[in-house]
Order: structure tokens, then C-alpha cells, then sequence
């Protein structure tokens, strides 16, 4: 009797050790060659974000104005440009009259916390007494002296030897040179990908042999193009109307240039988890620079941590959770992956790049389950028919 059923779907093969040795050396030369090569792909990165999210201005100025693709890219980073070197000229000046503040703030930091070591010490004897009215025989341990007093006739610390000076010299050079160079690569890309519009897209499309693989080549790299550019705009947004209602926070605090710290929250938004500490820290100091007092300067902390846990809790689930939601164990394992890798624009790229991912894998059938891993949630529709 003949079997009619269908037969079994053939069994998928199993990655070799040898398999698995090549993929693991290629995935090494890859991330050796994303560390060397720095300096180039850092700005290309920035560049690929930057057109994705300027994409519906260049929309706006080539298709409904019939402006020259060349032309409207060069308008698009006009404006960028005038923008950006505005507001560094606003705050470039407050920027360094807070810097030569910074070491008076540092004194009077240690002038607010040497008030607490009188308590406690008082507290450290204390727990040594319960401890050894609980267990009889307990050593005693002396309270920790403070430490003397600075001697305000100390001699003051050496002038810094001409080598010295040479080696500051040479790295802040080499430190301008290196930011130079990466803000060239950054402009010249960010034009030529601005200009350069879907004529990639265009030539990808013409290598593809079947009509209905090119309609889904069409398909899954304008999904990819309109979601990234919507996550990008999105987090700007937001981030953007975060640095504005912090500057007023400062400003009602009575802390001047609500402009700089409006800013300085706008930039450090981009980065999860740290980049808020590092803001509370930031206002906390600056509090202290302001008022001298601890328990005043805690106010403009106090505001900045309220505002962040307002935007992290309910702005920005509320707006984007039923897109872009990510795994939270992923993001800090993002962020301390892209920062060792290439420290802080790794540390502002890290957040960006993990939702990419997330986009396209959602986008692409076969990397559904990765995309699921990143983040649930991930909306995924099918290329028309026909």
C-alpha cells in the first residue's frame, strides 16, 4: 500500500563547531575592525540617523516644492548648521563662567559634607555599642578621627613643569584634530546621503530579478525607512521638550541660564540610565554654586529627577510603547557594549541603534524572534500582493 501522505519537510542543519568557530572569529574581526576604524564609521553612523530623520524635510522640499535634490539637501543643512552654532553661541559664554565656578562649588561641597562627620562618628559608636552589648567580647573599635585640618599656609602646589604643559598641549591638538576630521566626515556624508535621496533604493531594486521580490525589497525598506525615522523624530521631540521644561525648572529655582542647562538635559536625555545621573549630579553642583547650602541646592536636583521620572514613566511609554518597546536587561547591555566600544558617541548611539535593530528585525520575516527578543510589541505588516 502506498503512503499518500506529504512528506516530511526536510530537517534543518545543524550548526557545525567549525561553523560556529568561523562566525565567532569573523563576529571578533568585525567588532576589532568597528574599534580601529572609529574615527570613519562613528560619523558615518551619526550621518545614516541624522538623513533618516531629516528624510520628510527633504520630502517636503524636493517633492512638493520641486526643488533640486543637491539644492534642498544643501538648504536642509544650512538651517541644521545656523540652528547648532546659534545655540553653542548662546551658551558658549555661560558654559566657562560655570567652569571657572566648578572648583569653588567642589570646596564647598566638602565644606557641607565634613558637617556630617560628627554624626557620624556619633553613629558608627552607637552601632559599636549595641554590637557588643549583643555579643559580649566584641572588639572595640575606635571611631574614625577626622582627618586634620588643611593648613592654610601650606605651600602651594608646584607649578607644572613645560613637559607638562607640552603633554596638555599635544592632547587637546590631537583631542581638536580627531573632532575635526570626524565632523568632516560627518558633513560630507550626511550631504551626499541628503542628495543621493532612493537612488540607492533604485539601483537595489534593479539588481533584483523578479517583479515580486522587487515590490518586496520596495516594501520592507520603506518600513524600515518611515518607522526609524518616526523613532528618531519621536525621541528628538521628546527630548527636545525635555530640555525646554527643565531650563524653566532652573529658572523658577532662581539658578541663571536656563538656556545651557536646558541643553545640557537635551543631550544627556539621549543616554539611558546614565545620562540622568549624570544630570542630577550636574544640578545638584550647580545648586550648590548658587545657594552654598545643601539643602537648598537639593531643589534643582529634586526638580530635574521629578521631570525624568514624569518623561521615562508616562511620556515616553504614552508615546511610544506601542511601537518601540525595548527590552530594558538589552538596553543597559547596549549601552555598555556601544560605550566601551567607542565611549561616549557610543554611549548617545546606543539607544538608537538597538531600536534600529528592533525595526528591522520586526520588518524582516526571519528575524521576527530576534526582534521579539529586543522588544514585544513590534507591529510588522505583509508586502501587498499582486
Amino acid at each position: 500500500m502506498s503512503d499518500d501522505s506529504d512528506p516530511a519537510p526536510p530537517a534543518t542543519p545543524r550548526p557545525t563547531a567549525q561553523t560556529l568557530a568561523l562566525l565567532t572569529i569573523a563576529v571578533l574581526v568585525l567588532l576589532h575592525a568597528l574599534s580601529v576604524a572609529a574615527d570613519l564609521v562613528i560619523p558615518l553612523v551619526l550621518a545614516m540617523m541624522l538623513k533618516l530623520m531629516l528624510q520628510p524635510v527633504m520630502r517636503l522640499l524636493s517633492g512638493r516644492l520641486r526643488l533640486p535634490e543637491a539644492i534642498s539637501a544643501l538648504l536642509v543643512m544650512l538651517a541644521m548648521a545656523a540652528v547648532v552654532v546659534a545655540i553653542g553661541l548662546s551658551i558658549a559664554v555661560p558654559a566657562s563662567g560655570w567652569i571657572d565656578k566648578a572648583p569653588a562649588g567642589l570646596r564647598t561641597l566638602q565644606e557641607q559634607v565634613s558637617v556630617l562627620r560628627a554624626p557620624l562618628a556619633a553613629a558608627q559608636e552607637m552601632l559599636h555599642g549595641t554590637e557588643r552589648m549583643i555579643v559580649p567580647g566584641a572588639p572595640y573599635t575606635e571611631p574614625a578621627a577626622p582627618p586634620p585640618a588643611a593648613d592654610k599656609k601650606a605651600e602651594a602646589p608646584p607649578a607644572p613643569s613645560p613637559f607638562d604643559l607640552g603633554s596638555i598641549g599635544i592632547s587637546i591638538l590631537l583631542g581638536t584634530q580627531q573632532f575635526v576630521g570626524r565632523l568632516f566626515v560627518l558633513l560630507v556624508s550626511l550631504f551626499f546621503m541628503l542628495a543621493a535621496s532612493d537612488t540607492m533604493l533604485r539601483k537595489l531594486v534593479e539588481v533584483v530579478p523578479r517583479l515580486e521580490e522587487k515590490k518586496h525589497v520596495v516594501f520592507i525598506a520603506g518600513e524600515i525607512e518611515d518607522n526609524i525615522s518616526a523613532y528618531l523624530f519621536a525621541i528628538t521631540a521628546i527630548n527636545l521638550g525635555f530640555g525646554v521644561i527643565v531650563g524653566l525648572a532652573i529658572w523658577l529655582s532662581g539658578i541663571a541660564d536656563p538656556l545651557l542647562w536646558g541643553t545640557v538635559a537635551f543631550l544627556l536625555n539621549y543616554i539611558p540610565i546614565i545620562g540622568p545621573v549624570i544630570g542630577i549630579g550636574v544640578m545638584f553642583l550647580v545648586g550648590l554654586l548658587t545657594f552654598e547650602h545643601a539643602l537648598p541646592a537639593l531643589v534643582p536636583a529634586a526638580a530635574y529627577l521629578a521631570l525624568h521620572l514624569v518623561e521615562g514613566e508616562f511620556v515616553t511609554p504614552l508615546l511610544l510603547a506601542r511601537r518601540f518597546t525595548l527590552n530594558p536587561l538589552l538596553v543597559i547591555l547596549s549601552l555598555f557594549f556601544w560605550t566601551w566600544l567607542w565611549g561616549v558617541p557610543g554611549a548617545f548611539l546606543s539607544m538608537p541603534l538597538l531600536a534600529i535593530a528592533k525595526i528591522v528585525c520586526d520588518r524582516i520575516p526571519r528575524l521576527a524572534p530576534l526582534g521579539h527578543m529586543l522588544g514585544p510589541g513590534g507591529r510588522r505588516n505583509g508586502p501587498p500582493s499582486g
